[in-house]
């Protein structure tokens, strides 16, 4: 049995940083979702179909950041002429392994000497169901991150009557995908889900377009038109647009759309509206 669950999205190739190492964890990464995906692509960040929820497991993986591994990682890495800035490396349920945050990277782990680098899941196993260790971690970090973006910088489509979920999504103007989940907008504010939209072009080539839209004075039309297929213009203004792409890249987003509930967990890709409302936990 696989541990991991695909979901639809489409590929990404953004450049969000020139760093070293920067490249390396992204290309990495991409490498590892392309070599398992269908579907023209997935995201396989914390989706495991048998790996128990990071929510169940955050008591066991949560704790403070230890400066020495801070520290000692810094160091190494500015041996390997990679300068980053650490924020925080945290103990995991495996022994001597930590979940490192850094400015502008996706999370990863090191060991506690700081000389290591090691993506993607640890799953532990042999006491009744597997657990990925860094699960209710990477739940947190993008709990965290999303809360702090204003509401402002987003396009928002709220639920229609009772609001039951919230979610935010990385969205790319021309992808298939997001394309096919904007269509079922409407349904899903029907269900009681608000959809906040975030930027995420996936290329350098879709960045002006992504840029329009925000800058647009009706943002929410404008992203109406753009999923139609029309070319939007506008002024320049000063978008957030790099910034969320920043921000993405920190969360591990890989592709588009990329679905991220209140509490951090992200529940895939495209999903259809019904099976959305399933995975955020309305009936």
């Amino acid at each position: 049995m696989s541990l991991f669950r695909f979901s639809k999205a489409c590929d990404s190739t953004a450049v969000v940083s020139t760093n070293l190492l920067s490249r390396s964890l992204l290309t990495a990464t991409l490498v590892v979702v392309a070599a398992g995906c269908t579907n023209n692509a997935a995201d396989a960040t914390g989706n495991a179909s048998v790996v128990k929820s990071s929510q169940a497991t955050a008591s066991k993986t949560v704790a403070n950041s230890d400066t020495a591994v801070v520290k000692a990682l810094q160091e190494n890495l500015k041996a390997s002429g990679i300068e980053e800035r650490i924020t925080s490396a945290e103990a995991t349920a495996m022994d001597g392994i930590y979940w490192v945050t850094a400015d502008d990277l996706p999370p990863f782990f090191t060991d506690k000497s700081g000389k290591h680098i090691i993506q993607g899941q640890i799953i532990a196993v042999g006491n009744g169901e597997p657990v990925d260790i860094g699960g209710a971690l990477v739940a947190r970090t993008a709990q965290q991150a999303l809360k702090a973006v204003d509401k402002k910088d987003m396009i928002i489509y709220p639920a229609k009557g009772v609001t039951k979920a919230v979610v935010y999504t990385f969205t790319d103007a021309d992808c298939p995908y997001c394309t096919k989940l904007h269509e079922e907008m409407n349904e899903i504010n029907a269900l009681g889900i608000e959809v906040r939209y975030l930027a995420w072009p996936r290329s350098e080539q879709s960045v002006p377009k992504t840029e329009a839209i925000w800058c647009s004075k009706d943002r929410v039309a404008a992203m109406n038109q753009a999923k139609s297929g029309a070319n939007i213009t506008a002024a320049r203004c000063d978008s957030p647009v790099r910034e969320q792409m920043a921000l993405g890249a920190r969360l591990g987003v890989r592709g588009t759309p990329a679905i991220f509930t209140e509490s951090g967990e992200q529940v895939g890709g495209y999903l259809p509206a019904a099976q959305l409302a399933q995975a955020v936990g309305i009936k």
